[in-house]
């Protein structure tokens, strides 16, 4: 979980894939949190394993050292470490298989529950990061480093944090004996930063679950003198689509215009599709948004959103909020124009010109539906609109179910007695979607704490705080204890 409004001016997130805190909210941060009332609170911190610590810092340094990148081939290999790490623990060797997918691999791992009339809890995240080149670091971003009180490398945030914390978890959960009542199966894939082919194939091989745990999206915020702001859970995310939208024409010289110019043809289009606004919705993700960021909120933007509260049908104040970039995403789908090319020379008529749309999908709308409007907006079948192949996938939210509400909050407030949890919907994308679009919950619960200026996920220096670590160990040993009974 970011700044005030998402990365610092926006409710949005600007990129296909970004950083794990970046997807978990579409955010109040500082701005307005919602407490959930919900459970107790501790009175202390738990107590910490020195052990443990010291076998998670070991397995995120390891994991870093794999370069899991499109097209290295080091994926099967890192899920290989893995599968070793959960075996010298006491994971029988046939209850973890490690299965190659296209050009790279997924791991399961099983740990066996005493009921087995009980549907799984699934734990999920993802092996691969994105590419980092040496020249543009300033250490090798895949060799682990260990400086000033933070653990350098690509994946060392996005996602080899949470994978190290949960395989760490679930050796110690293996080693002290317990015996959970439903199978816990930790579900990792290969390819989230790319294709997510892999990702497609765990959603529908576990698409029986009971929910899933994703350690790719939600999270803690921490101020900028280390005091923790809020937490952040990801229950839903909007679908990422890319339209492209192509005019022909013959062409000629530019000296003999004629009625008909692709430029002027596509420019035209462009011009009615951005002044066009899909039709407001919302779903129980955000209505708990607004509603509860209400008491923080002043001016003519809080009367807006106590209107919309009181009813989400309310044309006025949806326009309100329409209006404004930080939360017009909260209120219906947005396509936005970003790129452009045309033309092949300064004295000639263009013969091509392609424009992309960016769409970012309400949750339970198909994006054929979204191509289809499109192409009625633009209202010139000359225009051709074509959607540009992604990994993404049209869901909808999780709702907030009350066993995984007390969990999450149980989980942080024995770290963080009293902190605000905030529920979200956020911009995309995650493993996650895949499972809920086979009707999977899935809900983000990163137990990664950190602040904003540490945020360089996808960016140079990727680091994450060594002090996060056993906070992060404590929560996922809640979470699964809890939530597998």
């Amino acid at each position: 979980m970011r700044a005030c409004h998402g990365h610092g001016v926006s409710h949005e997130v600007p990129v296909k894939y970004s950083s794990r805190l970046r997807h978990s909210v579409a955010a109040l941060i500082g701005c307005a949190a919602m407490s959930v009332a919900v459970g107790g609170m501790a009175a202390g911190k738990p107590a910490v394993d020195q052990a443990l610590h010291d076998q998670a810092l070991a397995i995120l340094q390891k994991s870093i050292s794999f370069q899991t990148v499109d097209g290295a081939g080091q994926v099967p290999a890192y899920a290989e470490y893995l599968k070793s790490v959960l075996v010298e623990a006491g994971y029988s060797p046939g209850d973890i298989a490690v299965e190659p997918v296209a050009n790279t691999a997924t791991l399961v791992a099983r740990f066996k529950g005493t009921d087995s009339k009980k549907k799984p809890l699934l734990v999920i995240g993802h092996m691969d990061v994105v590419a980092a080149k040496r020249e543009d670091w300033e250490r090798d971003p895949f060799t682990p480093v260990v400086e000033n009180g933070y653990v350098f490398g690509r994946g060392s945030a996005d996602n080899k944090f949470d994978v190290s914390m949960i395989t760490a978890t679930l050796a110690k959960l293996k080693r002290d004996g317990w015996k959970p009542k439903r199978d816990v199966i930790l579900a990792l894939s290969g390819d989230e930063e790319t294709a997510m082919v892999s990702t497609r194939k765990l959603a529908e091989q576990f698409k029986d679950a009971e929910l899933a745990l994703n350690g790719d999206a939600g999270g803690g915020l921490l101020s900028e003198e280390g005091q923790p702001v809020v937490y952040g859970l990801q229950a839903g995310e909007k679908t990422y689509a890319d339209f492209k939208l192509t005019v022909t024409n013959p062409g000629g010289h530019s000296s003999r215009p004629g009625k008909v110019n692709a430029i002027n043809q596509l420019a035209a289009a462009l011009e009615r599709i951005g002044a066009y606004q899909f039709p407001a919705k919302n779903n129980e993700l955000t209505l708990a948004y607004f509603r509860e960021s209400l008491p923080k909120l002043s001016g003519p933007t809080a009367q807006a959103v106590k209107r919309y509260v009181a009813n989400p049908e309310d044309q006025q104040a949806i326009a309100t909020l329409s209006d404004d970039p930080s939360y017009i995403g909260q209120i219906r789908t947005t396509c936005v124009a970003t790129m452009i090319d045309g033309g092949h020379a300064t004295n000639a008529l263009p013969q091509k010109v392609v424009a992309n749309i960016n769409c970012r999908i309400f949750p339970g709308t198909p994006i054929a539906e979204v191509q289809k409007t499109l192409a009625e907006v633009a209202a010139d079948p000359e225009v051709k609109i074509t959607q540009e192949i992604t990994g993404s996938v049209a869901s909808d939210a999780s709702p907030l179910r009350k066993d995984v509400m007390a969990a999450v909050t149980k989980a942080v407030h024995a770290n963080y007695p009293g902190l605000s949890i905030v529920p979200s919907m956020s911009a995309g994308a995650t493993d996650s979607m895949h499972f809920r679009a086979f009707g999977v919950p899935s809900y983000g619960v990163s137990g990664l704490f950190m602040k904003d200026s540490d945020e360089f996920s996808h960016g140079l220096n990727e680091r994450v705080p060594v002090s996060s670590i056993d906070g992060a160990l404590a929560h996922w040993n809640s979470l699964l204890k809890d939530l597998a009974r």
